[in-house]
């Protein structure tokens, strides 16, 4: 019998390259995100290169599918960094003939002005932080732009690149679902292919956190968050962009091809300061903190911290909640394979079948999915229905 995860079947490697620098650190935050005054941009390229040549070493003979630069905000980065990281890479991996190549991109003119070069440097698809279609709203999430120089990013974006998606934020203070609703209409007239939408969220550290403790921040729970929610993705369905995971709606064949590996727990490579990966049954991260990085690059050409086995039982209980995410949900019997376990110790069936008559889960044999009612509840379903492992790693 065929191992599924075999050379010539195993899927395509996504590799995720982390630049930590931004010109502000947003009051919402609590990404690996950091303000420097000045970044020596040589030595962060050549260490960034190191670090990936560690990776290639350890994942050989593997195509890419797809790169994605995060942050932090790497439309910060100098367009001949970028051309040298994509060099290497598909060097490194021979690359799937569409190979997806994403950035990251802050929606100001400055940044903006460098899209051209970075696409040159062989990006083909941008991820735009709008986050907000209301100048209010931006101030509120100290965000540096307006409405109408995100725009103008926008329509450079469009005509610099392939493939353009864009992130909001809502749910915000006092937004009402008339008002959310507008908002999100005019942003799907603007015909990019794919929309990350987020509810605000109060994240632990933050800015934002201090000021909900404070009683100055009240965001919208309960019904009307589940509102704002529901409207979200009827509106979305209904223009043809689905939402096909929780936050992020495309057009059918724009789903963000990256993000996909993650969320059906395949294998991804991880360079630059905090990045984590995936190698098979192998947990990587790398050192968070910019300085702590590139000061262990610098002693052992690479900045990983943590190098750890993963017990089967957690590649299954992680590939569950990763998967469950998504419409399509999962392959039960593939992800008892990664836990070297049987399907029936994964899924507390006794509350996944009363989930199943109230119409909030689905299962067609070993497939199951979170349906679109149960999408609402996911938080609170996940727990119910998935099997923490036994203290063995047996499941």
């Amino acid at each position: 019998m065929n191992d599924p995860e075999t050379p010539l079947l195993t899927p395509p490697l996504a590799l995720y390259v982390h630049w930590p620098f931004c010109v502000s650190k947003c009051p919402y935050c609590d990404f690996n995100s950091h303000v420097r005054e000045s970044v020596d941009q040589a030595a962060w390229r050549d260490a960034l290169l190191a670090d990936l040549a560690y990776e290639a070493a350890a994942l050989p003979g593997r195509r890419l599918g797809s790169i994605f630069f995060g942050g932090g905000t790497p439309s910060l980065m100098p367009p001949v960094t970028v051309a040298a990281i994509i060099d290497a890479a598909t060097t490194y991996w021979p690359p799937e003939p569409d190979i997806e190549i994403t950035l990251e991109a802050n929606p100001s003119s400055v940044e903006a002005a460098r899209f051209a070069d970075i696409a040159r440097a062989g990006v083909n698809r941008v991820s735009l932080g709008l986050q907000a279609l209301d100048d209010q709203a931006l101030v509120f999430l100290g965000r540096a732009h307006g409405v109408d120089e995100g725009l103008a990013a926008l329509a450079t974006a469009q005509a610099a690149f392939t493939r353009v998606s864009f992130d909001l934020i809502y749910a915000r203070p006092g937004q009402t679902l008339a008002a959310w609703d507008a908002e999100l209409t005019r942003a799907l007239s603007f015909g990019t292919e794919h929309l990350s939408l987020y509810q605000l969220t109060i994240e632990p550290g933050t800015r934002f956190a201090t000021e909900a403790a404070a009683g100055r921040i009240v965001i919208p729970e309960g019904d009307a968050a589940a509102d704002l929610f529901e409207a979200t993705r009827a509106t979305t369905a209904a223009a043809g962009l689905p939402a096909y995971e929780i936050s992020n709606h495309a057009r059918l064949g724009a789903e963000s091809r990256h993000n996909l590996v993650y969320w059906r727990y395949r294998d991804y490579a991880g360079v630059g300061p905090g990045a984590h990966g995936r190698r098979g049954g192998l947990a990587t991260a790398r050192h968070k903190k910019p300085e702590n990085w590139i000061g262990a690059v610098a002693r052992n050409g690479h900045g990983a911290q943590i190098e750890q086995p993963l017990v089967p039982s957690e590649r299954s209980t992680e590939a569950l909640l990763m998967g469950l995410r998504l419409r399509e949900g999962v392959d039960l019997a593939r992800i008892a394979g990664l836990g070297e376990t049987t399907v029936d110790a994964l899924i507390d069936w006794t509350a996944a079948a009363k989930l199943e008559t109230q119409g909030l889960l689905a299962r067609a044999g070993n497939h199951l999915r979170v349906t679109e009612a149960g999408m609402l509840l996911l938080d609170a379903i996940l727990p119910l229905i998935v099997l923490s492992p036994s203290p063995s790693g047996e499941g």
